[in-house]
């Protein structure tokens, strides 16, 4: 006899292909499409299916888009003469969604010879402030003297997002590279 619950199961193992989502996230999630509101599951696989056929990456920017170019690239009224470089995408929507910057970005998915052409494009436009709004970390630091030695022949001032103790956060929960950073970068008050 075969497992009649085959295409559940699988609707199972695709969710868990979600990050944070596990076996008993799947499951729970699987069930309530399937057996609570079919409606919702309908509503969310042709969510999926709009857009996946139809986002893509901003040719300017490297940020999600629905035409050529995005609509924070093509808005007139952002500042242009600050770029904020960011790891990916998904990075702009948070910044976004709480209306942290009015700048341009560009989302650094890597260091290839294309990547870095851009960016010299774009500081031939204008670009007279960069901010990296990346992870802090060592490598992460390689990476941005790496980028103001490629952006070296402008007169561009380079600045990173502050780090060290998250508001209400501990001492003894911070990492070392955190508190490190925090002391050094410590402001009067």
């Amino acid at each position: 006899m075969t497992n009649s619950l085959d295409k559940f199961n699988r609707l199972v193992d695709a969710l868990q292909e979600l990050p944070t989502v596990g076996k008993k996230s799947a499951t729970r999630l699987a069930y309530f499409m399937v057996m609570n509101d079919s409606f919702v599951g309908m509503k969310i696989s042709h969510a999926i299916e709009d857009a996946l056929g139809s986002l893509k990456k901003c040719s300017s920017c490297g940020g999600m888009s629905e035409d050529e170019l995005c609509y924070i690239c093509s808005d007139e009224r952002r500042d242009d003469t600050v770029l904020c470089i960011v790891e990916n995408a998904k990075d702009i929507l948070l910044l976004e969604e709480n209306g942290l910057f009015d700048g341009k970005y560009f989302v650094l998915d890597s260091l290839d010879e294309f990547t870095i052409v851009q960016l010299v494009e774009m500081a031939k436009n204008g670009i007279v402030e960069v901010v990296f709004a990346i992870t802090p970390s060592i490598a992460n630091d390689a990476v941005i003297l790496y980028i103001e030695d490629k952006l070296s022949e402008f007169d561009i001032s380079f600045s990173k997002i502050a780090q060290g103790v998250p508001t209400g956060v501990s001492l003894e929960n911070i990492d070392i590279l955190s508190l490190t950073r925090a002391l050094e970068d410590r402001v009067r008050v």
